[in-house]
């Protein structure tokens, strides 16, 4: 027979009889391309498409027919082999939940060094935090007056008794208040919650290793719950790195550093559970970090910590119906932390960016009608006429979807990309208008002073005596806390109380005074020319956080 007839592959299907099994089976007949893969030959290869060498696939099928034999005279043989294969498996799966407590005896004695190894234990992150973080106590004298049955008011028991008798008069008492805190600086800067400072009289930090100092407070901000001490001390103080919160990412491991109830220094773990939470706080203006790492009463100002040791949120609040740790725990972002030091540090108070623009939520309706896929953004309602963005070019309907990249969900979450950086740096806006993108960049600016603020106490006898009054500019606003939505219509704020009918009245720090007598009030100037000309004064129209209160004599 020819060579080429005897080596080629293309032939029809043959019987094939297996001697050891003793039934018959049929080989399915070989393809060229199959063949010519099996003996070593590219498919391309059209030159030996049709004849090639199969010794190679030969070779192959008496050895695979020669081990088929093998286990077909032993029916057993190949059940015994799964068997020892499942063993094998059952025995590497029992032992994978030991393999972290072994590698962790391993490194008995031994700072872990690779993140394989610091998973194994948070100890060397909690060594490294801990030190910066302080307890501070708090101590405010209050006046209060005791409430006593009309018997013993009557003068006769108090001469009875002397004078003795204090029940009805006002008594001192002590408010002491507990937080934490979280040094920053070497030379002692500490920051905290306002919250756990407010109204204090005495503050008292103390220190891991129990060193105690007095502290003073050098700028606090009730807006942003964030209030910054200083320690007097020649020695160097340890620290915790200011990380950058914009980094974090739900899931990531974070522990939680303070003082909970009193017990003494304390460290929880858990992760990140959300990045921008808003629409929560104490005025729903901020913008917080969510964890579910235990933070109970006495946190409040301690660290927020990630793995690498660094300072990415201030424990501010927690939800909770008990008032122990439910799991929803929510800290100040580092990266606003960063930028009131640095504020602090440069012009000695908190200086906030100013934008100068009136904002309204996106919603789906509103989504709807502007061709947007879904409610996200801040809309571009109004400006101040000496807003830095209306300087930039944006209009009114247009809406910010990112501040530096970063998107943005809301007003609240703009108010907090905007005001993360310093005064005197630039933020880049992405805005949608209309069906196109814009690109702009805006000056980060302090708020300006206009008009003069012109303080003025009223004296008198009248029902405003014992204000001290002032115009309403950026500047005022922004260190009275005043929203957007009050200041904007004018009149002349409240800026003290000091005393007099003016308190006996009602009124209260941030009050504006919008009329009086249905006469409207522009200016501190037409606000002391208007209470000459009245001798009675019988309606007070006052902008009270965006409610319009009537006080009728």
């Amino acid at each position: 027979m020819p060579v080429s007839e005897r080596n080629t592959v293309r032939r029809p299907a043959t019987k094939h009889i297996d001697r050891h099994a003793g039934e018959s089976r049929y080989l399915r007949p070989l393809t060229h391309a199959f063949a010519a893969e099996a003996c070593g030959f590219r498919r391309d290869d059209e030159k030996n498409s049709d004849l090639v060498s199969c010794r190679m696939l030969r070779k192959a099928r008496a050895a695979s027919f020669s081990k088929r034999a093998e286990y077909r005279a032993d029916p057993h043989a190949w059940r015994r082999v799964r068997w020892l294969l499942s063993l094998l498996f059952a025995l590497v799966l029992l032992a994978l939940p030991y393999a972290p407590a072994q590698a962790f005896l391993g490194l008995k004695n031994k700072v872990p060094q690779t993140k394989q190894e610091i998973t194994l234990s948070f100890a060397p992150v909690a060594k490294k935090a801990m030190p910066a973080v302080v307890n501070i106590y708090a101590r405010q004298v209050v006046r209060v007056r005791r409430r006593v049955p009309l018997l013993f008011d009557d003068p006769f028991f108090r001469d009875l008794f002397g004078g003795g008798l204090t029940f009805g008069r006002p008594v001192e008492r002590v408010r002491n208040s507990l937080g934490s805190g979280v040094i920053v600086t070497p030379d002692g800067y500490i920051v905290t919650n306002n919250h756990v400072i407010d109204k204090a009289d005495d503050i008292r930090v103390v220190l891991s290793d129990r060193r105690e100092f007095h502290a003073r407070i050098v700028a606090r901000d009730p807006r942003m719950d964030l209030a910054i001490l200083k320690v007097e001390t020649k020695e160097k103080l340890p620290t915790i790195p200011i990380g950058d919160s914009d980094k974090l990412e739900v899931g990531d491991i974070v522990l939680a550093i303070g003082n909970p109830f009193g017990i003494g220094q304390t460290v929880t773990q858990g992760i990140v559970s959300a990045t921008a939470r808003t629409g929560i706080g104490r005025n729903g203006t901020q913008l917080f970090i969510q964890t579910d790492a235990a933070i109970n009463p006495g946190n409040s100002g301690g660290a927020l910590v990630n793995m690498k040791g660094e300072l990415v949120g201030i424990n501010t609040m927690i939800f909770s119906r008990s008032g122990g740790s439910n799991g929803i725990g929510f800290a100040i972002p580092s990266n606003l932390v960063k930028t009131m030091l640095l504020s602090v540090r440069e012009g000695g108070r908190i200086v906030r960016p100013w934008a100068g623009v009136y904002l309204q939520e996106v919603t789906p309706d509103i989504a709807e009608s502007l061709g947007m896929k879904r409610p996200a953004g801040a809309l571009v309602v109004s400006f101040h006429p000496l807003s830095p963005m209306k300087k930039a070019g944006l209009k009114p309907g247009d809406v910010i979807i990112a501040v530096d990249g970063k998107p943005i969900g809301d007003v609240r979450e703009f108010g907090y990309r905007f005001a993360a950086k310093p005064v005197g740096t630039t933020a880049r806006l992405t805005v949608r208008r209309g069906e196109r993108r814009l690109n702009m960049t805006i000056d980060r600016i302090a708020p300006p002073e206009v008009p003069p603020r012109e303080e003025t106490l009223i004296r008198g006898r009248n029902l405003f005596a014992g204000l001290k009054v002032a115009n309403i500019s950026p500047a005022v606003a922004a260190e009275l806390d005043l929203p957007t939505r009050v200041w904007r219509k004018g009149g002349v704020v409240v800026t003290k109380v000091l005393g007099g009918p003016a308190a006996r009245a009602g009124f209260r720090r941030g009050d504006v005074i919008l009329e009086v007598n249905n006469v409207r009030v522009h200016s501190v100037k037409d606000f002391t020319a208007l209470l000459d000309r009245v001798r009675v004064i019988h309606e007070v129209a006052v902008n009270r956080g965006g409610d319009i209160l009537k006080l009728l004599r």
